[in-house]
């Protein structure tokens, strides 16, 4: 699967240009996408029939949860057309006080969509399954306070989430090579999310001219 997003401040943070980012991607045997924003999910539906991963990332401080943290921000990308609902579900406390049971709860019967549980650790992958979580997602891993030491891909999270969770586990952040997407699923992924190494143009740019001026 491949993830088409782009930063706020990229020209490629346009509904029509993730749709065609989108749209490539499928056609060349991706098997579905992750989009952030409901404008760009609506734009990505309406080009495609294939599965939509959907989130919604907004900053509410003083909460660190961004991905997705709210119910209606949920609704919302149900709404433009998402099969999918990616939510972080770290234990961290999310904005108006709401639980991540009672909003995996509110997806399921309100919207009936399921989850993907955005994680950074075993524990909370655990719980995110027992909250009722769909799948799993190693997402968060190296992007939040307890594990901003690791750079991702977690691929010994990956493998402990496979052995212990009754879900399927999706292996995303860190993916830079077939190799290692190869890897994942070795290591018993049910699928994987590939971002930056594909769709990323303004970070990869960055890191080509940060090495040449390094060299």
């Amino acid at each position: 699967m491949v993830s088409c997003q782009a930063p706020a401040d990229s020209p490629l943070h346009n509904a029509s240009v993730i749709a065609a980012m989108a749209k490539a991607a499928l056609n060349r045997g991706a098997v579905g996408v992750r989009i952030d924003t409901p404008a760009h999910i609506q734009a990505v539906r309406s080009r495609c029939d294939s599965p939509i991963i959907g989130l919604w990332k907004q900053v509410i401080p003083p909460s660190a949860v961004y991905i997705t943290p709210q119910f209606h921000h949920a609704e919302a990308v149900a709404q433009a057309g998402s099969d999918i609902i990616a939510i972080d579900a770290t234990q961290r406390p999310r904005p108006g006080g709401e639980t991540l049971a009672q909003l995996i709860q509110r997806i399921h019967d309100h919207l009936g969509k399921a989850v993907m549980a955005d994680v950074d650790t075993l524990d909370h992958a655990i719980r995110a399954v027992e909250a009722g979580a769909d799948c799993v997602g190693t997402t968060l891993y190296g992007y939040t306070e307890d594990t901003q030491h690791q750079t991702p891909p977690g691929f010994d999270l990956l493998k402990a989430m496979v052995d212990q969770c009754s879900v399927p586990v999706i292996c995303e952040g860190g993916i830079a090579s077939p190799a290692q997407a190869r890897q994942a699923l070795d290591l018993g992924a049910f699928a994987v999310v590939v971002g930056t190494a594909i769709t990323g143009v303004d970070n990869l740019v960055t890191s080509y001219l940060n090495g040449i001026r390094q060299s």
